[in-house]
């Protein structure tokens, strides 16, 4: 069983694709944050490496190909914002504020946690992307010097953890605003904290698609500063 899998390149795919469909299924029978198709994935794969011994290179020969429609798929995220434009324009500045203040916060607490924690500058400079999406994310690390494979993981974690504690945070502190909870979940958890904006409503999911783009490119600049801080 082990060699057959391991010389499957479909695999990866297959495996992939299944266990985030168990995650939808979970998520939609029992409407639990906890149950995020994306954590469900993570967990269920690892439980499949391990029960069979398939090593990581054997699944990313297959896995592999999925991550080709990542950049596509941020791209997309741009039709959603093109049909809330007028209520972009409305809220410019605020919008931008909010997205600088997302970004700003973001990089100061890595910032404050490497000199708390004695971090490595590589390290740190590992951390810095954690807000952004994997593909943007990925290139910063590397660029920096910092370990890619571990920006990725940090990427998602943090994705993750946004996407379920983003609407128990927004009853907490009583924000009802949908683009303050937009731009909120954009700037802090990328991609994925934007799947559960659009789940609150058109008007976030646009506010939120649009702040992984400028998020990015910020925190594209606000690296290469920060990087030299520690």
């Amino acid at each position: 069983m082990k060699e057959m899998l391991c010389s499957s390149v479909f695999f990866g795919v297959m495996v992939s694709v299944l266990t985030y469909e168990l995650g939808n299924l979970l998520k939609r029978k029992f409407h639990l944050a906890i149950f995020n198709p994306l954590l469900v994935s993570v967990a269920a794969v690892i439980g499949i490496l391990l029960v069979f011994q398939v090593d990581y290179d054997s699944y990313y020969n297959g896995a592999q190909y999925l991550s080709y429609l990542l950049t596509p798929a941020t791209v997309c995220l741009a039709v959603p914002l093109y049909e809330q434009i007028t209520l972009l324009k409305k809220h410019l500045k605020a919008i931008l504020g909010g997205i600088l203040a997302g970004v700003l916060t973001s990089l100061l607490s890595i910032l404050a946690m490497s000199i708390v924690f004695g971090l490595s500058h590589e390290e740190y400079v590992t951390l810095l992307p954690k807000s952004i999406t994997t593909a943007i994310g990925m290139g910063v690390s590397e660029e920096l010097g910092g370990i890619v494979t571990i920006t990725v993981a940090v990427i998602v974690i943090t994705g993750v953890f946004g996407n379920i504690i983003g609407e128990a945070v927004f009853r907490l502190f009583r924000i009802e605003e949908p683009v303050a909870k937009g731009i909120a979940i954009g700037s802090a958890a990328h991609a994925i904290g934007t799947a559960k904006a659009m789940e609150l409503g058109e008007v976030e999911g646009a506010m939120s698609s649009l702040s992984i783009a400028v998020a990015g490119l910020l925190t594209v600049i606000g690296a290469s500063l920060f990087a030299g801080f520690y």
